[in-house]
């Protein structure tokens, strides 16, 4: 049984009635229910298609969130060889919320760097529910500046609320920290892919999502802030949130239509949860084809053509 969403609740009902029927035939072999599994299967598949070709930014945003969606660690499995993850930022502390280190992407060397949010009770208390700590960010600086030294191409997958807000992290410098990872990210001299597969939060996702081509899975979401935090400033009642959500424009679509984004990535019917291993595999496609575009530019080209890309956001609004 999947973790359902309370908008799918035809799909749930007709998905119980299928296991049921699977359990009867189990039970008894008399019994013949492959006509009305099918029949049913059927329905389920013409209930997903409707539900999900109509889904609002704030439906989108329980999908962007779902507990079985794919994180940073099951792209990183199945996109990349030798991957070698690195850790600390030579400072204070190494950071799990941000993983990033060496690995091959079609046999290539690339520089990776992602946002895990953990997909179990001790995984996510391990990696802070995808909200990094300064030391994330510092991280994600060194691995930079390694990429840029060697030459290395650097994709970037980005999955996070927001940095984590704590006291401590204040105080041992967030906003700088996000703030120079930001910089790091406009001035290296190689390309850089970055794909949104879930949340894209605030500076805790530009941080290492400032690249020449930055793309969204169909049903990520990303804004300045969440709908919950949106609401509790605008109205100061974070109950509010799925009113923020409609008029954040904080959907792909919408993110597409406003030119901060270049792309997105289809998902299988019903969110990535249902299929990873199809929109994975999309993803792959959509990072190959940007690297080799971007290969051909020079390294000043590259900067010079990042750096214009977030000049022009909203100019033509």
């Amino acid at each position: 049984m999947h973790n359902y969403l309370d908008f799918e609740k035809p799909i749930s009902d007709l998905e119980g009635k299928i296991l049921e029927l699977k359990k009867l035939a189990s039970e008894d072999e008399s019994v013949n229910t492959s006509d009305e599994i099918a029949r049913l299967e059927g329905r389920v598949r013409d209930a997903m298609v409707e539900i999900y070709s109509k889904l609002s930014p704030w439906q989108k945003t329980q999908v962007a969130r779902h507990p079985s969606r794919p994180h940073f660690l099951d792209y990183a499995s199945r996109l990349f060889t030798e991957f070698t993850p690195l850790a600390g930022d030579r400072n204070f502390a190494n950071d799990d919320a941000i993983q990033a280190g060496l690995a091959r992407f079609r046999g290539a060397p690339v520089a990776v760097i992602g946002q895990e949010k953990g997909n179990d009770t001790k995984s996510r208390i391990k990696h802070n529910f995808g909200s990094p700590r300064p030391e994330g960010y510092r991280k994600a600086t060194r691995i930079m500046e390694m990429a840029d030294r060697f030459g290395l191409p650097l994709i970037t997958l980005v999955d996070t609320a927001g940095a984590y807000p704590g006291v401590n992290a204040e105080e041992r410098g967030q906003a700088e920290a996000i703030a120079r990872s930001t910089e790091m990210c406009l001035n290296v001299k190689v390309p850089i892919v970055t794909v949104v597969i879930g949340e894209g939060g605030s500076g805790g996702a530009i941080a290492i999502a400032t690249g020449n081509r930055v793309y969204m899975l169909e049903h990520a979401i990303y804004s300045v802030i969440s709908p919950e935090g949106a609401a509790s400033i605008l109205w100061r009642d974070s109950t509010r949130a799925k009113e923020a959500a409609s008029n954040m424009k904080i959907t792909a679509e919408d993110l597409k239509s406003l030119g901060v984004i270049d792309g997105i990535i289809p998902e299988p019917i019903g969110g990535a949860h249902r299929d990873p291993d199809a929109v994975i595999s999309r993803t792959e496609a959509v990072i190959g084809d940007a690297l080799k575009e971007l290969s051909a530019r020079s390294g000043d080209e590259l900067r010079s053509d990042r750096r214009q890309k977030y000049l022009n956001i909203g100019r033509n609004l």
